[in-house]
């Protein structure tokens, strides 16, 4: 089971917040999380047996932990992280970095969503597929939106052309679904093909 969580993607500055909760469950799985929030216990003068075996041990997962952390990450990100020692102190710099670089491409994201409109030249389907991928983009990033919000936004999308279509959607009376909204207009673009069809025969 360990041996499937080691192959983590590499890390390369690109979805942090996907790759640290990656980590985060390896960690954990490992029993070496807690050195994130537990102090290094210091050498005491008089420590006990039980204090040098809990820092010794202690040592020793943070160890395991850096060297998981330092595997996942690119050779440049290496080359430039590779000298922290303390896991904890080697998270906290990535994050500090890579979280502004997140909620940089989650504007763009938000953009991409708000300013994708649908056009006549494209099968609708395709388009409509182009959406979801957004929309699976912004799951990944933990942005979720009431599907309500997202189905009346991709109605709003539609081309001029499905001008009476779209009134008809917004007419119903029960709200639909992201996956219902896909078979109408499936039906729909099908229906539109089969008359375009008809309407060039002789």
């Amino acid at each position: 089971m360990t041996q499937d969580f080691m192959k983590l993607d590499h890390f390369d500055g690109g979805n942090f917040r996907r790759w640290q909760k990656k980590m985060h469950f390896l960690l954990t799985t490992l029993k070496v999380v807690y050195v994130l929030t537990t102090l290094y216990p210091t050498k005491q003068e008089d420590e006990t047996v039980e204090q040098t075996r809990a820092r010794t041990k202690w040592e020793n997962d943070n160890y395991i932990c850096r060297g998981h952390i330092l595997n996942t990450l690119s050779d440049s990100l290496f080359d430039v992280y590779q000298h922290l020692e303390m896991e904890k102190q080697l998270l906290d710099l990535l994050q500090s970095k890579y979280l502004t670089k997140d909620a940089t491409s989650n504007k763009f994201l938000v953009s991409n969503f708000m300013c994708f409109a649908m056009i006549d030249i494209k099968p609708i389907m395709d388009q409509f597929h182009e959406i979801q991928h957004i929309l699976s983009q912004f799951r990944q990033k933990n942005m979720n939106m009431d599907e309500s919000i997202v189905v009346s936004s991709v109605i709003e999308k539609l081309s001029s052309s499905w001008k009476d279509f779209k009134k008809t959607l917004k007419h119903k009376k029960e709200n639909l679904t992201l996956k219902e909204l896909a078979q109408h207009l499936r039906v729909e673009e099908e229906s539109r093909l089969l008359e375009s069809k008809d309407n060039q025969l002789p």
